[in-house]
């Protein structure tokens, strides 16, 4: 016996909105019924592949670093950042140590994930 992933659970402000952030930046859609309090980007198994994304509503703000944030790979790195800045992503951090490059941004919520070059 044992447990299994499920999805990733965000708490944000508007549930909705924040869906349809990452639901441009995974190329996945916003599930069926999306509201301010609630809503879903489904799990995928296509080219488009990653996990169940639930966006809760809660009333208190965000207010320090995440303790838990996405890793996104990509072969085309430039072009990769200038759409996820168009898209509203704030750019942070840039880190180039070992061979290895990502950038780190902030969501439309100031949630914190990561873009590497893979």
């Amino acid at each position: 016996m044992g447990s299994s992933v499920f999805g990733v659970a965000v708490d944000c402000a508007n549930a909705a909105m924040l869906a349809e952030f990452w639901s441009c930046v995974l190329g996945r859609p916003v599930a069926d019924g999306a509201t301010i309090d609630t809503a879903v980007v489904p799990a995928d198994d296509g080219p488009a592949h990653g996990p169940r994304l639930g966006f809760h509503r809660v009333p208190e703000p965000k207010s320090s670093k995440n303790r838990l944030h996405l890793d996104l790979i990509t072969s085309d790195f430039d072009a990769e950042t200038g759409r996820l800045l168009a898209l509203g992503a704030v750019k942070v951090n840039e880190v180039c140590q070992n061979g290895a490059r990502w950038l780190t941004f902030l969501d439309i919520e100031g949630n914190e994930f990561d873009l590497i070059a893979g």
